[in-house]
């Protein structure tokens, strides 16, 4: 599985998942107030970003994760997402 990510701005990202020739892609906003939040500062954002979608495929098969998201909505679906999180970065 690759997961590509690519910064479109400050706060926005695409994110492509390809896997087994089968791609999908998402796009994803994370504000500085909730990248503070989840990494101390001790990453980059597309770095938070790529171990999102590594925690997020863990979890569920690509094709379930939502096209277009904030960051933090994966919370709503996984609570135990901001502690794990900051374990993996």
């Amino acid at each position: 599985m690759e997961i590509i990510v690519e910064k479109l701005n400050e706060d926005e990202f695409t994110v492509r998942v390809q896997q087994n020739g089968e791609m999908t892609q998402h796009n994803v906003t994370v504000s500085e107030v909730d990248w503070q939040k989840l990494t101390d500062k001790m990453c980059s954002k597309e770095l938070l970003v790529e171990k999102s979608f590594e925690f997020l495929l863990e979890r569920e098969p690509k094709e379930s994760i939502l096209s277009d998201f904030d960051i933090m909505v994966i919370a709503k679906y996984f609570p135990e997402y901001p502690d794990v999180i900051k374990k993996m970065i």
